[in-house]
């Protein structure tokens, strides 16, 4: 579980990156280069992919930062954690939960992304 930390702690670290030779250092520590992103907004392919998202990210949201908010939980090759992203003053621009598929060295094959609570029943 240490390298699955690791690996998504890459994952944020890179979407939280300004610096874009940096991040895309990031995405490729973390990344399989055919990974693939996809949230309610917005999708990505491919390691450049990945880093032109970030950057999308820095650009509508300038200063704001991700942030893991729950343990990793996973079986076989999928893990599940939640996350925040925040603005410079630490309020609450949006949360949800990734669930993610890795690659057998462990780095992420595919993240799906879900924004919000679910709703109760």
């Amino acid at each position: 579980m240490e390298t699955t930390l690791t690996t998504i702690d890459t994952y944020l670290a890179a979407l939280n990156e300004t610096d874009a030779e940096r991040r895309t250092e990031l995405v490729a520590e973390a990344w399989t280069p055919d990974g693939t992103y996809l949230d309610p907004m917005q999708e990505a392919a491919g390691h450049v992919g990945m880093v032109e998202l970030a950057g999308g990210v820095h650009a509508a949201y300038p200063g704001h930062t991700f942030r893991r908010t729950t343990e990793i939980d996973g079986h076989h090759d999928l893990v599940r954690f939640g996350w925040e992203l925040v603005g410079p003053d630490g309020s609450l621009t949006v949360a949800g939960i990734d669930v993610a598929d890795l690659a057998e060295d462990g780095r992420l094959r595919a993240v799906r992304a879900f924004f919000g609570d679910l709703p109760a029943r």
